[in-house]
């Protein structure tokens, strides 16, 4: 097995350790809340759905991928090339978007009771299956160009001039042209949310910081903590690292994808494709860390999980004894 394929296979690998199991238990959390509650608040519907798309995008690219550059399976077949790719393009575009309806839902939970935003808020949260919806048919559609020209690695030439080397796949397309529109409308995808969910965190930064200040101004006039909103601020700040963190990671991406499409020929080397797939992926399988470290449903029932589990295998070997 040639060390380049080794270091990639281990790479993937490390993002299937961390982001199976992650998303996997907020999923479990989340919908052991909604068996015992008979239903979710708006932002643990957005935060599920999130962990839901993020698990595909961490199982369907990365544990494929492990499994193939460890030459444990050969999976890429022309037919495979082409569901790993839309599932896997879709989806990451979902976890996207879903991090920017997160970070517009938060942004208008800090609303003042009564206003107009806070009104919007309402609706949003309930015609949130509408959201859902609508973000599922838009990426869908825009993610067909994976299923027209999609191959597999073992039917495509080197030669040809508008393709992109995946690696165990090639996305090759008919034309410069339509190399260049798929490409722009991808980058597209991105940005618009990428600027959106900016401008959310920035007005929720400025939100903690108006309301520090004036926890401070309570605490220098003898007032009391001013307590309240704890868990608004806990969420708000959960919701501004995960912003970060996408924005960090998904601008590197699209810039290697940008840098991609001024190329004259990609087909060669598969280097540029793996950074971009590494680094949108790192995203859907950290961002599992903060919700966890942030949520305190997700966190008390884990606890609640592994206390359970301690309390039985106490049990079990008492009673042995």
């Amino acid at each position: 097995m040639p060390s380049e394929e080794f270091v990639r296979g281990m790479l993937y690998l490390s993002l299937t350790v961390v982001g199976i199991p992650g998303n996997t238990a907020i999923v479990v959390a989340f919908l052991s809340v909604l068996h015992r509650d008979k239903r979710l608040l708006a932002a643990d519907a957005i935060v599920l759905h999130l962990s839901c798309v993020n698990l595909v995008v961490v199982a369907v690219r990365c544990l494929l991928e492990t499994l193939a550059s460890l030459r444990l399976a050969d999976i890429f077949s022309e037919a495979a090339c082409k569901g790993v790719i839309f599932v896997y393009r879709t989806s990451r575009s979902l976890s996207i978007w879903l991090t920017f309806v997160l970070s517009a839902y938060q942004c208008l939970s800090i609303a003042p009771p009564g206003s107009r935003w806070a009104s919007f808020r309402s609706l949003l949260g309930r015609y949130l299956w509408v959201v859902f919806l609508a973000l599922w048919l838009i990426n869908t559609c825009m993610t067909s160009a994976a299923v027209l020209f999609s191959l597999s690695a073992k039917n495509v030439s080197l030669s040809a001039n508008h393709g992109i080397n995946v690696q165990f796949c090639y996305v090759n397309f008919p034309s410069k042209l339509s190399k260049e529109a798929n490409g722009a409308a991808q980058v597209g995808r991105d940005v618009v949310p990428m600027m959106l969910m900016t401008l959310a965190s920035l007005i929720i930064l400025h939100f903690l910081y108006k309301h520090s200040q004036q926890l401070k101004g309570l605490r220098g006039a003898g007032g009391g903590r001013g307590g309240g909103c704890s868990s608004e601020r806990r969420a708000a700040k959960a919701v501004v690292a995960l912003v970060t963190l996408y924005v960090v990671l998904y601008g590197v991406d699209n810039g290697i994808w940008v840098y991609t499409l001024t190329v004259r020929k990609t087909m060669s080397k598969s280097l540029f494709s793996d950074l971009r797939i590494f680094f949108s992926s790192l995203y859907c399988a950290l961002s599992p860390v903060v919700i966890i470290a942030s949520n305190r449903k997700v966190n008390g029932r884990l606890r609640c999980a592994v206390q359970s589990k301690v309390i039985k295998e106490g049990a079990t070997t008492l009673s042995t004894l």
